[in-house]
């Protein structure tokens, strides 16, 4: 009996050994991740994370994916933006990524409730792709650090995506875009994005190598394509609309001629005012343009050189009407009207 006893004993004490041998704690979820899982983005993103396209996220802060980190929103994803001006945006760092997942059945719609122009920051990326501001430079918008030497960096991917409300003001000089890219390399990829309602620029392009196709840009009131610090990249295929006066131009290039190259450009206005300007030494090739509506098609605001703006193969002229190109359809952005 006290053999079987000692018997039952070593195997309580093995298998009490055994239970308490498990391995490590779980990993407890931090703040950021807890609010993500009731569907509130805010605050720094320090490990991956995949949202979940059955629910509507209220963005209420500065929501940013740091270096390291892969953030990845499904087809159909809603995110709704608190009205709360700059204190309200999007950004991934230098080496981070975001893969926006978008179809043309389900697209990811980013807006605040009403999508009035300056609601929220809009949606930055900051790569390693060269600029004319140098390595490790200091965005306007957050003080983000971005640039380098890396042109085929890769940030991730973004894929229809509809972005309304954006262009919160920074200061009397300076807003939000609706998506500002800074130095961001051609590994990144953009297709399908639509931009619409922004007090700001639509797009914007701080150096870097990245390119795009299918963006459509309706009423932003700067800007609706900007570049500037040397970009070098290519856009295929846009659509710009303006419908309310008072927005400043379609395409602004500015600074040093790196020579970005656009195919397929159509830009369409009801209310006048300038189709593109040119600042300093900038310039362009263009292929198949199509214009329309414009007080004043070309633009060389500081007089620079014209010679460096080609479209069609020939120099461009400022009296040209660009009017006989083939216009870029728009049905193929029949998903733009998605909205929370």
């Amino acid at each position: 009996m006290l053999k079987l006893v000692g018997l039952l004993t070593v195997f309580s004490l093995i298998f009490v050994s055994c239970d308490s041998d498990d391995g490590p704690a779980p990993k407890l979820d931090s703040e950021v991740i807890k609010e993500l899982k009731k569907g509130v983005m805010k605050g720094k993103l320090t490990e991956n994370f995949t949202l979940d396209p059955s629910k509507v996220y209220n963005l209420t802060g500065s929501f940013i994916v740091e270096s390291g980190v892969t953030f990845i929103i499904p087809a159909g994803t809603k995110i709704k933006a608190d009205k709360g001006g700059t204190d309200v945006y999007l950004a991934v760092l230098k080496g981070g990524k975001i893969k926006v997942n978008g179809t043309a059945s389900k697209p990811v719609v980013m807006s605040s409730a009403s999508a009035e122009p300056g609601d929220w920051g809009g949606l930055t990326i900051c790569g390693k792709a060269t600029t004319t501001a140098g390595v490790d430079a200091t965005a306007e918008v957050g003080g983000f650090i971005y640039g380098g030497t890396d042109d085929a960096d890769n940030s991730g991917s973004v894929s229809y995506l509809v972005i309304k409300g954006t262009g919160a003001q920074i200061n009397s000089e300076s807003q939000y875009n609706g998506v500002s890219l800074y130095a961001v390399g051609s590994g990144t990829t953009f297709d399908h994005i639509a931009i619409i309602n922004g007090a700001d620029d639509g797009i914007e392009f701080f150096g870097g190598t990245a390119t795009a196709s299918q963006l459509y840009l309706e009423n932003n009131e700067d800007d609706s394509v900007d570049w500037t610090e040397g970009w070098s990249g290519k856009i295929t295929d846009t659509y710009i609309s303006h419908t309310i006066a008072g927005f400043s131009t379609a395409f602004e290039g500015d600074k040093i001629n790196n020579n970005p190259q656009f195919v397929n450009l159509t830009a369409i206005s009801t209310v006048g005012g300038k189709a593109l300007q040119f600042k300093k030494e900038s310039g362009a090739t263009i292929t198949n343009i199509f214009l329309s509506g414009y007080d004043k098609n070309i633009d060389m605001k500081d007089g620079g050189p014209l010679e460096n703006v080609k479209i069609d193969g020939e120099t461009a002229s400022t009296t040209a009407t660009y009017a006989e190109g083939t216009k870029v359809d728009i049905s193929a952005w029949s998903w733009r009207e998605a909205s929370l």
